[in-house]
């Protein structure tokens, strides 16, 4: 009787849980209703942001792994001007572009986010994946701030650990 309550107990709770990620879907962002009417970003200052990212870590050995769910943050910190993203590309772990997220330059209004979610699923990146992030704005006060959360809650471990982007000049 007493397992029994508790598998009750803990069944509403996961029920619960996967009712409150759905009502999050609808705060994602509409990347297509983002496309910038700027096709010429000449004029402006111009960066790119290389962020590290793991589909999977190792443990014990090399034969096993935990799978990660990922959920990248680009972030305008900037709170008068908008940023553009003109390019959002995932690479795997022997550099390899695997996924191009972005046909057209989007912008991102004054402390607004959007995020790129990969699931646990998803192995194509690996335990070397990174994003390079091409942006650019009006001025470099407050350039795009690009971090990441891997998260793993399986197994009887949860695991979480975060990276964050950083300027390359190439």
């Amino acid at each position: 009787m007493r397992n029994s309550i508790k598998l009750l107990f803990l069944s509403l709770v996961f029920l619960s849980c996967e009712s409150d990620a759905d009502k999050n879907l609808d705060k994602q962002a509409d990347w297509k209703s983002r496309k910038s009417d700027i096709v010429n970003f000449d004029n402006y200052i111009q960066g790119k942001t290389y962020l590290p990212v793991y589909s999977h870590i190792y443990h014990i050995h090399e034969h096993k792994t935990f799978d990660l769910t990922i959920t990248i943050s680009i972030r305008n910190v900037s709170m008068t001007d908008s940023v553009y993203i003109l390019q959002a590309d995932y690479y795997n772990t022997v550099g390899k572009n695997v996924r191009r997220y972005l046909k057209d330059p989007i912008f991102l209004k004054p402390l607004e986010t959007v995020e790129i979610i990969i699931e646990d699923r998803d192995m194509e990146g690996g335990s070397g994946a990174n994003f390079i992030f091409d942006w650019a704005m009006e001025n470099d006060k407050n350039p795009p701030l690009f971090e990441a959360v891997m998260i793993s809650p399986y197994e009887q471990q949860g695991l979480a650990f975060s990276t964050r982007g950083v300027r390359i000049f190439e």
